[in-house]
């Protein structure tokens, strides 16, 4: 298997060469931009596994980057870094497409070790059947499309990614510990007002084409995605 490949991209050098250094020493092929227009470029071109995007860019914002790249289709992880420890920054980044979110100064074990959880859970969407329904919803995993009673919606990828683990355990509530752990696969630092937020995101785009209420709220437990026998 070849060397997974990241995209570092950072106005400062010696963050630059600080994670080079460290992810090539974890076994990561490594390139290393400084803005987010060669961010944009490396991407369409080199096809990386991941990047690693710093979110205040001298030319653009890194959330910038990563709409861009989501409008051209190009689908790679984002794990955003910053200097800011600010709650709305991390829901921003997520909402934009984003994967993680970390904050500097930080330690390059735990970059790896993020990359890591990352891209496992990339690989084994890759593996999965194509096409996945329960109840009213319908994934093409293949394609990343979603589809409620047939109409198709637009999600971003971590509105994707909840949906899919609240679908693949239906009918069963899920905790805010739970979902954090298996979509972030990250503890996320405890933050579960971002799980708060995207359910919200997702029943925004699901209620107005659905029959029923799919994703119910259990008050101090969590959520739950119901399916309905008989539809009425």
């Amino acid at each position: 298997m070849k060397n997974p490949k990241v995209l570092i991209v950072d106005d400062e050098k010696n963050i630059r060469d600080l994670l080079e250094a460290g992810l090539k020493f974890a076994g990561f092929s490594v390139y290393s931009v400084g803005t987010g227009t060669e961010a944009v470029a490396v991407a369409e071109k080199a096809k990386p596994d991941i990047m690693v995007l710093d979110v205040m860019l001298p030319d653009q914002s890194g959330f910038s980057v990563t709409k861009k790249l989501r409008s051209m289709n190009l689908d790679l992880p984002v794990l955003f870094l910053s200097a800011r420890d600010d709650r709305g920054d991390k829901v921003t980044g997520l909402t934009v497409g984003g994967d993680d979110y970390m904050t500097k100064p930080f330690s390059i074990d735990e970059v790896v070790a993020r990359i890591n959880a990352i891209l496992r859970r990339t690989r084994k969407q890759d593996v999965e059947e194509s096409i996945f329904e329960v109840g009213e919803i319908r994934i093409n995993q293949d394609a990343h499309e979603v589809f409620v009673n047939g109409s198709e919606i637009d999600l971003s990828p971590t509105e994707y990614k909840l949906l899919r683990f609240l679908m693949g355990n239906a009918n069963r509530v899920m905790s805010k510990d739970q979902i954090l752990d298996h979509v972030w696969e990250y503890d996320f630092n405890g933050e579960q007002g971002i799980v708060e937020s995207y359910i919200s995101y997702l029943r925004k785009k699901i209620d107005p084409l659905s029959k029923n209420q799919l994703i119910h709220t259990k008050r101090g437990v969590g959520y739950m995605f119901r399916t309905f026998k008989n539809e009425e």
